[in-house]
């Protein structure tokens, strides 16, 4: 048996360590928070990070350092923020392909849609058919009527599974077409896939507007349709998907979100409530996310978990209906 003395002594110990753990989560955040873009630089996700981490210190109180962990269509930067230590120092750049659309379509990852903590939706993006701007295709129709005649054409994505991989399945299952009607060539990481259409090694790519406008206005890549329910203003001359006869291809739109590993602690979880509700007022922020053409739409936790169940389902019956889950 321990002596009563020494029980005494680490039960005290024990005590102070407990205290002192809750001292320094009430105290968070007492150094710099790291955010992973699970996607690579120049993508939207980067964008979104680093917008992310200019306006938050201002509420936040430390700094917030962007890193980019690539790979497996945001799988590796996700997973790594999954088995981070849930402290609050390692939080996670969510996006809707990472988060929704691959968990949907492959089983093998080591994460569910919802082991996270999701801490609140920040932005939604339409998407854009785009094609280069050389490209014989000058309208959605005339490429839907290439598809219907059998043309073997090619398309850029962040990898499988990945939101630009399932746009085009899910616009090919639209027009009836099968998954296969269309070559897919996987880039890591949405600014490599346009990258790509930029030089002309593929030939069309759905992806996040904002990830291709610099292309659209400079005059390298042409819009074919958007996936808003209205025009959108920065390219008011491109038709909406209802407008060429797709509305269900609406439910293409991407989201960036913050989460956290599961279980942060209740301090954390309420600093970044109140930075958020901060940031949302923050003129800045929301400058610099219409100038990429993103649509400011800060969310609570709970409806965060809501808005990100709602379309991986939505993923999830398109992928099981064409067979396409990865088991």
């Amino acid at each position: 048996m321990f002596p009563i003395k020494s029980m005494i002594t680490r039960f005290a110990a024990a005590i102070s360590l407990t205290a002192c753990a809750g001292l320094a989560q009430a105290d968070y955040p007492a150094k710099p928070v790291t955010l992973i873009s699970p996607y690579g630089p120049g993508g939207a996700a980067d964008l979104a990070a680093r917008n992310l981490a200019a306006s938050a210190p201002n509420y936040l109180g430390a700094e917030m350092i962007v890193t980019n962990r690539t790979g497996a269509a945001g799988v590796t930067g996700s997973a790594y923020v999954s088995k981070s230590r849930p402290d609050g120092y390692t939080l996670l750049l969510a996006r809707v392909g990472s988060q929704a659309a691959v968990p949907a379509i492959n089983h093998r990852i080591p994460y569910k849609w919802n082991d996270f903590t999701f801490l609140g939706l920040l932005e939604k993006n339409p998407f854009a058919l785009v094609v280069n701007a050389k490209s014989k295709y000058t309208s959605f129709d005339e490429l839907k009527a290439a598809l219907k005649a059998g043309e073997k054409l090619s398309y850029a994505s962040a990898g499988v599974g990945s939101l630009l991989h399932i746009a085009v399945v899910m616009m090919l299952d639209d027009m009836d077409l099968p998954a296969d009607a269309m070559k897919h060539i996987p880039f890591k990481g949405g600014g490599k896939a346009a990258a790509a259409l930029t030089g002309g090694h593929v030939d069309v790519m759905f992806q996040n507007l904002s990830g291709v406008i610099g292309g659209i206005k400079s005059g390298q890549l042409k819009a074919l349709v958007v996936t808003s329910e209205e025009r959108f203003k920065d390219v008011a001359d491109v038709p909406t998907v209802s407008e060429v006869g797709h509305k269900d291809l609406e439910t293409i739109v991407g989201w960036s979100a913050l989460y956290g590993p599961k279980n942060l602690p209740e301090p954390v979880i309420s600093k970044w409530r109140q930075v958020l509700t901060q940031i949302k007022g923050d003129k800045v922020w929301n400058a610099q996310t219409k100038r990429l053409n993103s649509i400011p739409d800060i969310r609570d936790s709970e409806q965060t978990i809501r808005f990100v169940e709602k379309q991986y389902t939505g993923f999830k019956t398109v992928v099981d209906r064409l067979g396409l889950a990865i088991k």
